[in-house]
Order: C-alpha cells, then structure tokens, then sequence
C-alpha cells in the first residue's frame, strides 16, 4: 500500500524504475500467488475462468497511445477473470482491485464490443425476468455488499428494440453485472482471499448467465471452449 500511495504521488518512470525490486517482491509476487489461490478455488463454481495466475493478473503499465493521461502507471493491482475462449474479447468475467482507497470486486460486462453487445439486448429482451431475478439473489445477500454496477445507460431505446419493452433499462444498458467494495485493509487480512471468492462465488450466475447470452449467438464451433493445460 505504501508503494502504491507513492506511485499515486510519483507517478514517473524514474520513480518507478529504482523501486521496481520493490513491485516485484512485495506486490506482483503476493498478487499472483493471490490469484493463484482464488483461481484454484474457481473449479467448483467457475471452471471455464480458470487460468495461470500471470495471464490473469493485469500490467501495471497504462496503455497511453490514445489517452491524454499520458501517466505511465496505474494506482492499483488488478486482475480480470475472463473466460476461456473470450481472452480477446469482453465477454463476463470477474475483475479485482487493490488500491489505497479501497478493494473492489466486480462481476459482469464492461462495455462490450458490438456483437456481443447485440446478442446480450437481445437475450435481455427475452430474459429479463430471469436476469433480475439472478442479480436480486445476490443483491439480496447483505453481507456480501454487492450493487449492480454502473449501467452507463443509453438514454433512449437502442433501435430495434420498442420503446416501452418490458426489459426497459437492460436494453438500455451498456454494463451489466455486480460491484462492491472494501477496505483497503481487508487486502491485508489473513482470510482476503476466502472473502474474495466467497463473493465470486455468489456472483457466478450472473456472469454464467451473461456469458450463455454471447455464446448462444455464436456458430457452435466459435462457442466449444479450448481445454486449459
């Protein structure tokens, strides 16, 4: 935490690069020995996410070429849980955050690519009775503090869909899925991980839900998932 506040403050390569031994012994390697241990977990509720913990793991270097934020590094340690077969594209998944302020774990879709954003209106249309009733359950789980993430949502009805379609703010929706956050401290304790999947956990039908959306619209053969070794 305290070379990530540092980084926050310093935010420059010459500051980054005589403390690099630093990143890589007191936050990369606990990073990834983390998600290795959250990944292993997933074999009960989320197999299809399962992979090696550095392919999971995200950089800490920001990608500047079209950003004005020229900084060169991001103020956090994160990791996104895609799913096998969707590495290169959005698709669900689940994603954690390590920063100062806070921990935050999300489960969903973040601003999907154009197809998939199709298929998922489309599967809203019809579903969205079911959809609701997957985020409820785990909206309704208190301890867990979850809270449908930020829709960004359009401010009209996408064309092709009717303006008063029961599915409304779904259709209208760029995001779909589940956040909370956490203390920063609670990345500290010695039981982080277990609390980490315990929330994954609880989200997995939402993403499993999201993910069947994408896949049904996909040729058979784009949809068969590839075997991890």
């Amino acid at each position: 935490m305290k070379f990530l506040r540092g980084l926050a403050r310093h935010n420059e390569r010459e500051w980054f690069n005589t403390r690099k031994h630093i990143y890589e012994a007191e936050l990369k390697a606990p990073m990834l020995a983390l998600v290795d241990e959250i990944t292993q977990a997933m074999v009960s509720f989320a197999p299809e996410h399962m992979r090696p913990a550095n392919k999971i793991m995200m950089r800490i270097y920001r990608d500047t070429r079209f950003s004005n934020d020229k900084r060169p590094y991001k103020r956090h340690l994160s990791a996104w849980w895609s799913r096998r077969g969707m590495e290169k594209t959005s698709g669900g998944g689940f994603y954690l955050q390590i920063s100062p302020p806070e921990v935050m774990v999300a489960a969903g879709v973040y601003m999907p690519e154009r197809e998939q954003l199709l298929a998922l209106r489309r599967w809203m249309a019809e579903h969205h009775k079911e959809y609701r009733g997957l985020v409820k359950a785990v909206l309704k789980n208190k301890a867990a503090g979850f809270a449908a993430i930020e829709a960004e949502a359009l401010t009209r009805m996408p064309k092709g869909f009717a303006a008063d379609d029961p599915a409304d703010e779904l259709l209208r929706a760029k995001n779909w899925g589940v956040r909370c956050t956490l203390p920063a401290e609670a990345a500290l304790q010695p039981q982080f991980a277990r609390e980490i999947v315990r929330r994954m956990r609880l989200a997995a039908p939402v993403v499993e839900a999201l993910n069947g959306a994408i896949l049904s619209a996909r040729p058979a053969e784009a949809a068969r998932p590839k075997m991890w070794l």
